[in-house]
């Protein structure tokens, strides 16, 4: 895998597999054709393979039935052969039917069938052949071996002397692209059809297939792949490994730093932003040892991870607290509980003025005294006194007076 400068992500390609199924042998394509009495069939046949011909003739009189192939020349006459062409043999002869087949089929075969039918007048019908020819293995090239995270690149790949012309689709991992087609005649009758396609790539698309796919009606799953090896600049990683809490004046300060990249970086530094590292600080490979930590240590210690690609940095800010810092800190309050206490309290006392609200409701009224008896009618307090049941008639005794 190769690298072009520093500063840019790359990618190269490797052919992963070529793979194809074709139709079965002496699949076709069949369309009746008729003329009066006689009738043929359409056949579609892949190149190399089998064709088979059929006259039919639905009510025959005796008539004699023979073949003739495109030149008009004759193939078949009643179950006699004249043509001296071995391909051609006699599959079955009746009077209702002519069936001929034709092996090892070749562009040079394609044309159109007559089937004659001897009556007054003659009749004919009409069988074309139509040659299948797959395309070969398809072929993927790019543009350029390596290309930077974010740059576009650009993938060919060619169907090679098909007929009819292929067609061609690009997956990429589950996406589909769409790539530009372009189809040449190379051949009688063959053709070369190529198809580029552009995407830009990203560190995601390491590992991700890209599938070259050829539609044809002679052939099935018929592709190449190829598998994109991206090289990305480094993703890096600040982990505090001693200690776990808090960072107090005394302690000892481990820190590892994480980096990871295409290719694996190949240096990782350390350093304090707008100061110095302090002077017994010990750096080992990728982790930074610091002990015995004071306040004048105190900012932002930073790792740069780089290689060929670019580099990356992750920050750390220290802080160093005092010795006892964290403890003897009071215990924290579930507020939630003491939420919780307060509000069945309220709820309690709530329904005691409720039910004391009622009690006193049903027991309120209006009570007289016995000295207020038959002095409702008098005219004045001395009146209803002297009125008053229980009776003081004598003027001069002592009297009562009720504010």
């Amino acid at each position: 895998m190769a690298i072009t400068g520093s500063g840019s992500l790359a990618i190269s390609f490797s052919v992963f597999v070529i793979s194809a199924a074709f139709l079965p042998k002496g699949a076709a394509e069949t369309v009746t054709v008729e003329g009066q009495n006689l009738a043929a069939d359409n056949v579609s046949v892949i190149e190399g393979e089998t064709a088979t011909i059929s006259c039919r003739v639905k009510n025959n009189d005796d008539s004699v039935i023979q073949l003739l192939n495109p030149n008009r020349q004759t193939i078949y006459f009643k179950d006699v052969r004249p043509l001296k062409d071995s391909r051609f043999q006699l599959v079955n002869f009746s009077d209702n039917e002519l069936r001929v087949s034709l092996s090892n089929v070749s562009l040079s075969d394609e044309g159109r069938y007559v089937c004659q039918l001897y009556t007054d007048p003659p009749q004919e019908a009409y069988a074309d052949i139509t040659v299948l020819v797959p395309p070969g293995s398809p072929i993927i090239e790019s543009r350029e071996d390596v290309v930077s995270e974010g740059n576009e690149t650009e993938l060919t790949c060619t169907a090679m002397g098909s007929k009819p012309a292929a067609s061609i689709r690009w997956m990429k991992g589950e996406e589909e692209l769409t790539g530009e087609t372009t189809v040449e005649e190379i051949d009688e009758r063959l053709f070369a059809v190529t198809s580029r396609v552009r995407f830009s790539v990203t560190k995601e698309d390491d590992g991700v297939s890209v599938d070259c796919i050829i539609d044809h009606p002679a052939v099935k799953d018929l592709l190449a792949q190829r598998h994109l090896e991206v090289l990305y600049k480094p993703e890096v990683k600040i982990v505090v490994t001693y200690p776990e809490g808090l960072t107090r004046e005394g302690d000892n300060l481990d820190l590892s730093c994480i980096a990871e990249g295409k290719p694996h970086p190949h240096q990782i530094n350390w350093m304090r932003v707008e100061e110095d590292v302090p002077p017994h600080a010990v750096v080992t490979g990728s982790d930074l040892y610091i002990e015995n930590l004071n306040k004048s240590y105190n900012g932002t210690y930073r790792c740069v991870a780089s290689n060929a690609v670019g580099e990356a940095y992750d920050d750390y800010i220290l802080y160093v607290y005092d010795s006892r810092a964290g403890e003897g800190a009071p215990q924290k309050i579930d507020h939630a509980v003491i939420g919780g206490v307060v509000a069945v309290v309220m709820f309690a006392i709530l329904c005691a003025l409720i039910v004391l609200g009622r009690y006193f409701a049903r027991h309120k009224g209006t009570y007289f005294t016995h000295e207020a008896k038959g002095a409702d009618d008098a005219a004045d307090a001395d009146t209803a006194i002297i009125n008053a049941e229980g009776g003081h008639n004598n003027t001069d005794e002592k009297k009562e007076y009720y504010i």
